[in-house]
Order: C-alpha cells, then sequence, then structure tokens
C-alpha cells in the first residue's frame, strides 16, 4: 500500500512542479516519473540538511520541491 501512496504523491508533485516551473503538467506518465525523482531527490536533500517532516503534506512538499529542483536543473542542463 505504502508503494501506491509513493505514486500518488509522485504523480500530484509532478503535476504541481509542472505549474509552478512551466505553467502545465507532463502527462500522467510525466508527471509520475518527475514527482518520483523528485521525491527522491528532494528526500536526500532534506535528510541532508537535517530537515525532516512527516506525514502525507510533508512528503508532498519534500517531493515537489526536488522536482521542481529537477525541472531547473535538467533546463539548465539542456540550454548549456
Amino acid at each position: 500500500m505504502e508503494f501506491v501512496w509513493f505514486i500518488l504523491v509522485g504523480l500530484i508533485a509532478g503535476w504541481l512542479a509542472g505549474l509552478i516551473v512551466r505553467g502545465g503538467g507532463f502527462g500522467l506518465v510525466g508527471d509520475i516519473v518527475v514527482g518520483v525523482l523528485g521525491a527522491l531527490i528532494g528526500g536526500y536533500l532534506f535528510g541532508k540538511l537535517g530537515i525532516a517532516w512527516g506525514g502525507l503534506l510533508g512528503s508532498l512538499l519534500v517531493a515537489t520541491l526536488g522536482a521542481v529542483l529537477l525541472i531547473v536543473v535538467l533546463r539548465v542542463l539542456k540550454r548549456a
């Protein structure tokens, strides 16, 4: 059941990151991929900083911030 929540949080986080950075989502699969990768990146970075948020909202916030960071870095690398 945790896997399903992870995918749902990834979907919502990817969609939110798409709205924040670009003005729209990336489609169902794209939002899930961006959100899941964002959750991994955000979890790693926030863990290294010693910041921990619990619960569904905390997970969603960390995943969204990680996904936004992922999109920004990919755009910078694409321009270079």
